[in-house]
């Protein structure tokens, strides 16, 4: 099996060589592990510190693009380098790469299609008290939305399987963690957890400027990402909400004329009028939402089948298909005795 190692940096040049020299060179079940640098628009000697270390295959991002950006692209770039197996980790070194043995095991054993490392945010000594907290209200939102039961669902030290990468497509650009798992998740992939330590902080995160920042974008990936695939079950509580509203004011209205109350309460049919008009709305969108979702799985049926025609075989493929030439190439021979003498004489085929 061929193992590809996906780094993206953005100006890693101190970090990147402890990345490097703690990636494992030998892992059972794994016949050839490639490290691929994706250079997300890197100003500083990123790209010549992976070189100096061995690294030959590389990314480039002529801007920064983004996280999400930079794991699409070197997931592109890694199943066509024939990979069975990706792992993804960061070049802040955060993530212990010693543990890529544990972390593709499962994959390798027909356990899990991807594998994602649980960092124990509990036990991670620069996360303050509302990070901890935050990092676990936004795991069980998406193991909601996914219908999974991962510890660290905001966890980017992951291995991916060739088949799992063919049937995962990302949109967002912020960040794939999310969303990658929402996907898996809705469709039915396994998804396995591997406890974990991080190494000790490097520098502050790149990826966001604030708390709250993090909190509104993660939260739009998780939101759309859901509603990509049950967006009926969004719409049928909007229905149901303006419904209600909407059925409470024209609900006043007959109690007030029933006791005779003659007074001029339109204000509440125009109100009711409103919020119901809305739940109808929602009613009509939900409809059309699930249609365009039932187009996005016929469309991903056909990027599936694109995958495989454009990245072709696998490294496991490849290495069986060359075994077989070469066993195929090797003379043959054959034996064979004549029933009345019992002379035996060899044949080459």
């Amino acid at each position: 099996m061929k193992l590809v190692v996906q780094v993206p940096c953005l100006n890693e040049e101190e970090t990147l060589p402890s990345v490097l020299e703690t990636i494992p060179k030998e892992i059972p079940g794994i016949d050839e592990i490639v490290i691929l640098i994706v250079d997300d628009g890197c100003t500083d000697r990123t790209v010549e510190v992976a070189k100096e270390h061995g690294v030959r295959e590389f990314v480039h991002h002529s801007r920064n693009q983004g996280l999400g950006r930079s794991f699409h692209d070197g997931v592109v770039r890694a199943l066509e380098l024939g990979a069975d197996i990706v792992v993804n980790t960061d070049g802040d070194n955060q993530y212990p790469q010693e543990r890529i043995t544990d972390l593709v095991q499962p994959i390798i054993n027909g356990q899990a299609d991807i594998v994602i490392g649980d960092r124990q945010v509990d036990r991670i000594e620069h996360f303050s008290g509302l990070k901890k907290k935050l990092q676990k209200v936004g795991s069980k939102v998406v193991n909601m939305a996914a219908e999974t039961d991962l510890p660290d669902a905001a966890s980017g030290f992951r291995a991916y399987s060739r088949e799992s990468l063919m049937l995962l497509n990302t949109v967002t650009r912020f960040s794939y963690c999310m969303e990658t798992i929402i996907q898996a998740g809705n469709k039915r992939m396994k998804i396995a957890s591997v406890p974990i330590e991080t190494n000790a902080k490097t520098r502050e995160s790149r990826l966001f400027k604030s708390m709250p920042e993090h909190i509104m974008k993660s939260g739009a990936a998780i939101v759309r990402s859901y509603m990509m695939y049950k967006p009926y079950a969004i719409f049928v509580w909007l229905t149901a909400f303006f419904f209600v509203l909407g059925a409470i004011p024209f609900l006043r209205y007959l109690v007030l004329w029933l006791s005779g109350d003659n007074g001029n309460h339109i204000q509440s049919l125009l109100l009711g009028g409103v919020l119901i008009n809305l739940a109808f709305m929602s009613a009509m969108l939900g409809v059309i939402s699930d249609l365009i979702r039932t187009n996005r799985v016929l469309i991903e049926d056909d990027l599936e089948h694109t995958k495989k025609a454009r990245f072709g075989k696998s490294g496991t493929e490849m290495l069986r298909d060359q075994t077989s030439v070469a066993q195929f190439d090797l003379p043959h021979t054959q034996t064979r005795t004549t029933a009345q003498s019992g002379e035996t004489w060899t044949t080459s085929l």
